[in-house]
Parts: structure tokens; C-alpha cells; sequence
């Protein structure tokens, strides 16, 4: 069906042909490229990498070709088995290795899997990296080891436990005040290794926990995207059972989606909103975002006195530009919080965490914490162009035609109007251009993600 190849890593689907689906085959060249990559990028003679994955149907095939592929290349393996992506990121740092592999296609279906790749500080690889990955695949000039110098493979099955551990141990995370509070939570993990994390978190800060398929067994009983339109049966729950909030992760447990007591979506975006609010109240310092995140995360941390900057779309993209600004927190509007007290990986673990410390602090329900914010709607649109079409052409005309407004280029157009906003990216693998607007109100929202789509197709014709 597919197989894409990028900067960050390999994913497709499972089954048909080699290069055109992530086959056996296509994992082990993968892993064997990152692995002449690592031999290539340190000077030693003993090599350790993380491997963990999530519970995907297809996770313990791709997990045994990858780590055995390594073996075969000389490099020690530490195996964390069901685990999480930041869960991974930790163990990284925590063992001293030289890298990382998390096996997961995130909120893609069951049927997707993919090779992320980290490198020595737990973090997803650079741009510059993992073009060179793809030039040692293409090339498959690998060299595998003699039979005395195989890898050697190590099972630590407790690194969830030692993830929770550390998460507890943060400054702003009072696991005793959250007791106090006698919080009553719902948790959908998408039957995928969440539904081990997010529980154990939660009864290790006295929450009392109602699990909705938190059975680690890849069979995802909805679309694992945690967004509004697949949720409906934890927002049913969680008034059910008259619970305080219903907490939703995605199968690697990189994105964090908040369901108010009322059955209603917190939204994704305001995630990171209300974790920076709480983390800004003590610890002032810069914030950062993507380009097509929201602007509440802009506006919050004004209200606090402090800056904001937008990188161009992506976890490493962001990352850095959080190191460049010594960022006390950021993110991106998927519910992905990167907290750097921590690590700088998108971590669920940590945002849920900040989330109840910070809604025990307020003692107020969720619904009314999200009044506190301003308000803003976004519009997620496309649109499809015929392959001869220049699409660098028209967004520097869209751009032309918007000269007086506020633009940036770091990534795509965007324009930023005095009451709304849109940012125009075009896809690298098809003509596509994605639209994001954001608004006051759904329907302006939506309006202008018209207006722009029939100012592209003025400009095509």
C-alpha cells in the first residue's frame, strides 16, 4: 500500500513488496543503515542502542528483524519491549547508549508500522542525519560483523515504571496535592501500551482510574487519532461514571488529548495551553510552538510577561528552536508537550502530570479551567493539484498578494491577519497544499480557509 521515506525515520504498511510496503526485507535495511550511521558517527568499539515498541499486531516481528539486524552488525541492544516513545527517549539517556529505535507508526491505523530513530540524547534525528540514513540505504554499502563480535541483547522490561518514577520526581509534578483532590479519571489508550503508562501514572498519584481499552493487544477498537470525531465513547464514559476528566493517548503515547467532565473535548491544542500556564506561574521563561499550532499559546504567555516564537512544523523543528530560546516549555498543538525539566521529547506522561497538578492547584472542573483561555477555532483543509503544477509558484504568489500583512516563510506561507491567521505548507511527496486557518469563531474559521482555497485556484487557472 505505502512506504514512505524520510528524514525521521521509515513507516508503510505491512505486507506486499519490498520497497513499496514495509516488508521484513525493508526493516532490515533500515536497521542496518541507522546501525552503519551509528559506526560511522562514533568512534567506538562497543555500541549500544534502545529498542522498544508499541502494541501494534506487527510490533514483536519488526522488533526481533531490527534488534537482530543490529546484533548482526555488532552493536549491543537493550530491549524495553511494550514501551512508549518517551518512554524510550528516557531509557536513551538513563542507559548511556548511543541510540534509540521506537517502533510505531503513532496514530496511524493497525496495519502501519515505522522505524523512529533517535540519536545519543534520546532525541529524533536532525535533518542533516537522516538524510544520510537514506543515502546508506539507497547505497546498502552495510558491513556485518564477524561471529565473535555479534551484539549482545538485553530484556529490561520495568522501564515504564522507571519513566512514571522520574516523571514524579519533577519539581512542578505534587503527587500528594492531586491525591488530596480525589480526582476520578477515564483513560482510552487505544488498546495500545498507554493503557500500561497512563494507568500506572495515574494510581501512582492516588487518581482513582476507570480504564476504556487499555489492553495492550494493537487492536484499535477506533481510529487512533485523538480528535474529536473518534472519542465518542470516552466523552459517554467519562459522564457515566461522573468522572472529573477522561484522559486519550495515542498508540506511542506522544499526544495528549483532555476530555472535560461535561463529555466535551478540552482540545488537543489547549493541552499544551494549560500545561504552559501552569509551568509559567512558577518558572517564567519562553515558550514555543509550531507555525500551525494555535495562537493561545501565543497570547497565554504574554499575559505572563514572557516570549513566544513559532518554529517550522515538526518535533526536531521545534526541539530546536526550545534550546535556542531556553524555552521552559513547548509543544505542538497535537498534545504534544516537550517539557525540558524533563526531556525534549513530546511526553504524555509529563503533560498529564502538569495537567492535574495544575488542576488540583486551581480546584476548579476542567470546563472552567478551558473559560480561562482565549478562545480561538481552527479549519485543517487541502487541497489537491495536478503534478505539473509549480506549487512554490503559487505560495510565492499568495504571498505577493498578502505583502502588507505579517508573513513568515520559515516553513510554507504564513499569514498573519490582525484577527486570524493562515498557513499554506506544501506536501513533499504530492501536490498538495495543506491549509490551517484559526479564528474567533468555527464558521470564520472556515470562511477564510474558503477564501484561500478559491485564491489558489484563481491563481492556478
Amino acid at each position: 500500500m505505502s512506504l514512505i521515506k524520510s528524514i525521521s525515520g521509515i513507516r508503510g504498511t505491512i505486507g506486499g513488496k519490498p520497497s513499496e510496503n514495509l516488508t521484513p526485507l525493508d526493516a532490515v535495511k533500515f536497521a542496518a543503515a541507522y546501525g552503519t550511521w551509528l559506526r560511522n558517527e562514533y568512534s567506538k568499539d562497543e555500541l549500544t542502542v534502545v529498542i522498544g515498541r508499541d502494541a501494534r499486531i506487527s510490533g514483536s516481528m519488526i522488533q526481533q528483524l531490527v534488534m537482530n539486524t543490529l546484533v548482526g552488525m555488532g552493536i549491543n541492544i537493550v530491549d524495553v519491549g511494550l514501551s512508549t516513545t518517551p518512554t524510550v527517549e528516557v531509557a536513551v539517556t538513563m542507559e548511556g547508549a548511543d541510540g534509540g529505535i521506537i517502533l510505531t507508526a503513532s496514530h496511524n491505523p493497525k496495519q502501519w508500522n515505522a522505524l523512529k530513530l533517535l540519536n545519543h540524547k534520546g532525541e529524533f534525528l536532525n535533518g542533516e542525519e537522516g538524510a544520510k540514513i537514506l543515502e546508506i540505504a539507497g547505497s546498502e554499502n552495510f558491513v556485518f560483523a564477524e561471529v565473535d563480535d555479534l551484539g549482545k541483547i538485553e530484556s529490561k522490561d520495568d522501564y515504564i515504571y522507571r519513566h512514571i518514577d522520574e516523571v514524579l520526581k519533577l519539581k512542578l509534578v505534587d503527587a500528594d496535592l492531586v491525591k488530596k483532590a480525589n480526582f476520578k479519571v477515564v483513560v482510552d489508550a487505544v488498546n495500545s501500551t498507554g493503557g500500561i503508562a497512563i494507568p500506572a501514572l495515574l494510581k501512582a498519584m492516588g487518581v482513582e482510574v476507570v480504564e476504556l481499552y487499555c489492553e495492550p493487544n494493537g487492536n484499535f477498537p477506533h481510529n487512533p487519532e485523538p480528535l474529536k470525531e473518534h472519542l465518542g465513547d470516552i466523552s459517554k464514559l467519562v459522564v457515566e461514571e461522573k468522572a472529573h476528566l477522561g484522559v486519550v493517548v495515542d498508540p506511542d503515547v506522544d499526544r495528549l488529548a483532555i476530555i472535560d467532565e461535561k463529555g466535551q473535548m478540552f482540545g488537543e491544542e489547549y493541552t499544551l495551553v494549560a500545561c504552559a500556564d501552569f509551568v509559567l506561574g512558577i518558572t517564567p521563561g519562553a515558550t514555543v510552538s509550531n507555525l500551525s499550532s494555535s495562537r493561545a499559546l501565543r497570547d497565554l504567555t504574554k499575559s505572563h510577561g514572557q516570549n513566544y516564537q513559532a518554529s517550522a512544523v515538526g518535533e526536531v523543528n521545534v526541539v530546536q528552536l526550545m534550546k535556542d530560546t531556553n524555552a521552559v516549555i513547548g509543544g505542538e498543538g497535537n498534545g504534544g508537550i516537550i517539557y525540558p525539566d524533563s526531556h525534549y521529547g513530546r511526553d504524555s506522561l509529563v503533560g498529564v502530570a502538569l495537567f492535574l497538578t495544575h488542576l488540583a492547584e486551581k480546584k476548579i472542573s476542567v470546563s472552567a479551567l478551558k473559560e480561562e483561555y482565549p478562545v480561538y477555532y481552527m479549519s485543517k483543509n487541502k487541497i489537491e493539484l495536478t503534478p505539473d503544477i509549480n506549487v512554490d509558484e503559487i505560495l510565492q504568489k499568495v504571498q505577493e498578494n498578502h505583502s502588507t500583512e505579517e508573513i513568515s516563510t520559515v516553513d510554507g506561507v504564513k499569514i498573519d491577519f490582525p484577527e486570524n491567521w493562515v498557513h499554506l505548507r506544501k506536501s513533499n511527496t504530492e501536490p498538495i497544499i495543506r491549509i490551517y486557518t484559526e479564528a474567533k469563531s468555527q464558521q470564520e474559521a472556515d470562511e477564510l480557509a474558503e477564501k484561500m482555497i478559491k485564491e489558489i485556484r484563481t491563481i492556478v487557472s
